[in-house]
């Protein structure tokens, strides 16, 4: 499998489109370069790699579920536990992922059909759900984002 390549797959969420590219992923959606796009990571020891989780934080990324979190760095990360999703990731390690839509827009299947090189189907399709909750951590605060 090509990491560069574009995928449309059913996340742990909704539809998205999942990369190893960023850039590539913010010209597809018209989207400002400098504005941050989601790591979707297949584990806890892969978030090691981009981030250091703030101590008084540790259970709750731990157990979260359907969570993204904005680290004291900046990176934007969520470890997906959901095991279809996972399992697609684990090839990778982690993927930049955003939703299947035009930037600002609602889903459109046309969209992503025309945005991806490579449509990753299984038995359950694809649906759009809700997004994922994104919070930013601090050292010692959290506040919500999103969701």
């Amino acid at each position: 499998m090509n990491p560069q390549a574009v995928y449309l797959v059913q996340t742990d969420t909704t539809v998205g489109l999942l990369s190893q590219d960023p850039h590539r992923l913010a010209t597809l959606k018209s989207r400002p370069s400098q504005k941050p796009i989601l790591l979707a990571l297949d584990s806890l020891s892969t978030l090691k790699r981009f981030s250091r989780v703030p101590l008084a934080f540790r259970n709750l990324v731990r157990r979260s579920n359907k969570s993204s979190f904005v680290y004291p760095n900046g990176a934007g990360i969520r470890v997906v536990k959901e095991p279809r999703h996972r399992r697609f990731l684990e090839r990778f390690g982690y993927l930049y992922s955003t939703s299947a839509n035009p930037s600002g827009g609602v889903f459109s299947l046309e969209f992503g059909e025309r945005a991806c090189d490579i449509m990753v189907l299984d038995e359950a399709g694809l649906c759009e759900g809700q997004p994922s909750k994104i919070w930013r951590l601090g050292r010692s605060r959290r506040r919500k984002l999103r969701g």
